[in-house]
């Protein structure tokens, strides 16, 4: 995603390839520098580039940054090594990460008017306020209305860089809306359309008002597969992996994390 909104070609889905990432790269001065992301799915996620965009080089040595940076905040992450062990991200990129999420949010704690601004930010043709509510309620694991860095950036290493599977399984859990283990179809449309709304002009050419609903129906009918009106993780899982149409499909929420 571009800053001025135009969509870019995304890679949620498309990545799981089995590739290690690529370490962040620190310049041979020894001072440490912005890693550079090596997978291109990284700096088209826009939750990414919101926290990059606010981290500064610093001028200290390296050697100097053997852990997260911990200043006084309502809430400081676990330690570096534990996250790094829970998460694809290397060590540099985590402390890329954290210094940008500490920058934006000083109380360690992230809510959903963030999340709204955020959106906005990189969607200015749309309105993006009801898809950043059902993201950030993907995020917030707990529902207490707000997300620590430790939920944050474990949910963006699933979401950049774990299985196929991995991802579909936070998919799910992003349309199931309220939670009780099944996706109904007032649920899937409900995320659709917040998504053509968020993107406006850019989604595809001359989007109709039906589009959002046709490309629901076509999802569900395929997923349903005993027909009771709901989609189980199980169906929905299943369904996308065995269909090439809809995984490509998956393209347009692939552009929007």
């Amino acid at each position: 995603m571009q800053a001025d909104g135009k969509v870019v070609d995304g890679s949620l889905l498309g990545d799981a390839n089995g590739v290690e990432p690529a370490p962040g790269r620190v310049k041979d001065s020894g001072k440490w520098q912005k890693p550079r992301f090596s997978r291109k799915a990284l700096m088209k996620c826009c939750l990414v580039k919101w926290i990059i965009a606010s981290t500064q080089p610093q001028d200290k040595d390296d050697s100097s940054d053997s852990d997260l940076e911990l200043s006084t905040v309502r809430h400081q992450p676990e330690g570096l090594d534990q996250l790094q062990a829970q998460t694809k991200f290397t060590r540099k990129e985590l402390q890329s990460l954290y210094r940008g999420f500490k920058n934006e949010c000083p109380s360690g704690l992230v809510d959903e008017e963030t999340f709204k601004t955020i959106y906005s930010q990189f969607f200015p043709q749309g309105d993006a306020t009801t898809y950043a509510h059902f993201l950030f309620n993907a995020f917030d694991i707990d529902r207490n209305g707000s997300i620590r860095f430790e939920d944050f950036v474990i949910g963006l290493s699933v979401l950049l860089r774990g299985s196929v599977t991995e991802k579909l399984n936070w998919a799910f859990n992003l349309y199931d809306i309220n939670k009780d283990g099944y996706i109904t179809k007032e649920e899937m449309l409900a995320i659709m359309k917040s998504i053509y709304d968020m993107m406006g002009r850019y989604t595809y050419p001359c989007v109709r008002d039906e589009a959002p609903s046709e490309h629901v129906d076509k999802f569900f009918q395929k997923m349903d597969k005993n027909r009771d009106g709901v989609v189980t993780i199980e169906e929905f899982i299943e369904t996308c992996q065995k269909d090439e149409n809809i995984m490509n499909s998956m393209q347009l929420f692939e552009n929007v994390i």
